[in-house]
């Protein structure tokens, strides 16, 4: 039992902000003892190629098992598949949607459905602005069913120099939330004293 893997599911949707995904992958991918399921939209790949000119193949290598959208009999869309999670990132409004109101008419959403009422830890990192009422109680309702709706939200504390940094600080902290180890980001140490302070 000690050598058994700890699985993520990770689904990457239509939505900007493709980096967070592929990143994602990236650091899980060389994190020993993760066995990441993976599953890419068609509207992801488009977004894919139009944010990173990034083909779905080369995303799904980064991946140890992939699965099709379409797939609904995939092992990822029954409890009894043991995993840790599932991360949805990034999260489309479309997606959030349908978990919300449990339409699991693909895989992505019946993943998800199957996490919440296993009990285990979803994190939808979603990515739209402004919201609209629709998507404020689509996330109210995901909140109320255990999911954690996570969006990407750049912090600026750690003195980010590149998009890069920011995208890792998010990504870390995500990853944290499956109690996974990490070097992404520096940790916050506390407030500096102000000059100005009396």
């Amino acid at each position: 039992m000690a050598d058994k893997p700890r699985r993520l599911v990770v689904a990457i949707t239509g939505a900007t902000g493709a980096v967070y995904g592929v990143r994602l992958l990236q650091q899980l991918a060389a994190t020993p003892g993760v066995e990441t399921h993976l599953v890419v939209t068609d509207a992801a790949a488009l977004t894919l190629h139009q944010e990173m000119g990034m083909q779905r193949r080369d995303v799904e290598a980064l991946a140890h098992v992939v699965h099709k959208n379409r797939d609904i009999g995939a092992s990822i869309a029954s409890g009894s598949f043991q995993s840790d999670g599932m991360i949805v990132a990034p999260c489309s409004m479309k997606t959030l949607a349908a978990v919300a109101h449990g339409l699991s008419d693909n895989l992505v959403a019946r993943a998800a459905d199957v996490v919440l009422k296993e009990r285990r830890r979803l994190v939808l990192m979603v990515r739209e602005t402004p919201f609209n009422l629709a998507h404020l109680r689509n996330m109210t309702a995901v909140t109320e069913m255990g999911g954690i709706v996570f969006p990407p939200l750049p912090s600026f504390y750690h003195k980010p120099a590149s998009i890069e940094e920011m995208v890792d600080h998010t990504v870390g902290r995500v990853i944290d939330l499956f109690g996974l180890e990490h070097g992404l980001a520096p940790r916050w140490g506390g407030m500096k004293a102000s000059t100005d302070a009396e």
